[in-house]
C-alpha cells in the first residue's frame, strides 16, 4: 500500500513538472512569434528608408551629412535585427536592437526636419508616399512592439510565479528582454506660446 501511496505521489510530481515545463515552453513560444512580427514590421521600415534617402539625394544635395547619417543608422539598426531575430532570448541582443532603432528614429527625425526646409522635396509625390508608407508601419512596430512586451510579462510571470520559479532554472528558461524603444520626442514637454 505504501509503494503505491508513494509511486501515485512520484507519477504525480512528474505531471506536475511535465505541466509547468509545457506552460514555460508555450510562453516561450508567444513571444518569440510576437517578436518575429517585430521583425517583420522593422524589415518593412527599414526596405522602405533606402528609398526615402534616394528621393530626398536630389533635392538635399548638400545635406549630405544627413543622409549619410540615416544610412548608417538603417545599417546598424539591420544587424541589430538581425541578431535579436536569431535569438530573441538574448537581452543583450534586445537591447543593442532597442539602441539601434532609436538612433535610426533620431536620424530620419533629423531627416524629416531638414526636409521641411525643401518644398519641392516635401511636395514630391513619392517622398509624401514613402512618408506615409514609414508612419503606417511606425505606428505597425508599435502595436507589434506592445503586443511582444505583452508576452514577454506574461511569459517573465509565469516564469517567476511560485512554483514555477523552482523549475526555470532547472529547465533552462532564462528571463525575457523587453523591447523598449525610447521615442525622445514622446518625452519632450510641449512649448505654449500664446
Amino acid at each position: 500500500m505504501g509503494t503505491w501511496i508513494f509511486l501515485g505521489l512520484a507519477v504525480a510530481a512528474i505531471l506536475f513538472a511535465i505541466s509547468i515545463y509545457n506552460r514555460l515552453v508555450a510562453g516561450r513560444n508567444r513571444y518569440k512569434n510576437a517578436f518575429a512580427q517585430i521583425d517583420v514590421q522593422l524589415t518593412r521600415r527599414h526596405d522602405l528608408i533606402p528609398n526615402l534617402v534616394e528621393t530626398a539625394k536630389g533635392y538635399m544635395a548638400h545635406e549630405r551629412e544627413t543622409l549619410e547619417a540615416v544610412v548608417n543608422a538603417r545599417n546598424v539598426a539591420v544587424s541589430g535585427l538581425k541578431a535579436a531575430a536569431s535569438d530573441p532570448t538574448n537581452p543583450d541582443a534586445m537591447k543593442r536592437l532597442a539602441e539601434a532603432e532609436q538612433g535610426l528614429s533620431g536620424a530620419l527625425g533629423r531627416l524629416f526636419a531638414l526636409s521641411e526646409a525643401y518644398p519641392d522635396l516635401k511636395a514630391n509625390q513619392n517622398m509624401m508616399q514613402l512618408s506615409e508608407e514609414l508612419t503606417t508601419t511606425e505606428n505597425k512596430v508599435a502595436f507589434s512592439r506592445q503586443a511582444y512586451n505583452d508576452s514577454v510579462m506574461e511569459y517573465n510571470t509565469m516564469r517567476e510565479s511560485f512554483p514555477n520559479n523552482f523549475f526555470t532554472a532547472w529547465f533552462g528558461f532564462g528571463p525575457a528582454e523587453l523591447l523598449q524603444i525610447e521615442d525622445e520626442a514622446k518625452r519632450e514637454v510641449p512649448k505654449v506660446s500664446f
